[in-house]
């Protein structure tokens, strides 16, 4: 989903509502940042990190972690937050974004840093 920076993580939540909308569990959906974390991820882990990652193992709601993150994540769909300029960083985030993604992969952020993420791809496809 096109967006500024800025705006990725708005995009992302706008994103989620509307996979949710259309049936998805809350428990299939994995929302990755490239940038600054998720505000909800930053929420959860103020609870500490055990409970942070209890969530993740329970696989009964969205979770939010940071692109980066070493630990084994997998779900259905993954929502790659680009909140941050393009790089290394995204590149990698990009690969472990499709790796993690069950069966759907949505990308949200500015073009310029989207894609060259993706070169295979002809243009982004609006929500």
């Amino acid at each position: 989903m096109p967006a500024s920076s800025q705006e990725a993580v708005e995009r992302a939540d706008e994103t989620v509502d509307r996979l949710l909308e259309a049936g998805r569990g809350p428990g299939d959906i994995l929302v990755l940042t490239v940038g600054e974390p998720h505000p909800w991820q930053q929420h959860e882990l103020s609870f500490g990190e055990e409970r942070y990652w209890a969530q993740l193992a329970a696989g009964d709601d969205v979770f939010y972690a940071d692109a980066a993150v070493g630990r084994p994540l997998r779900r259905e769909v993954v929502v790659l937050v680009v909140n941050a300029g393009g790089g290394n960083r995204a590149r990698q985030a990009a690969a472990k974004a499709a790796d993690r993604a069950g069966s759907l992969l949505v990308v949200c952020g500015g073009n310029d840093a989207v894609s060259p993420l993706f070169p295979a791809a002809e243009r982004p496809v609006p929500a």
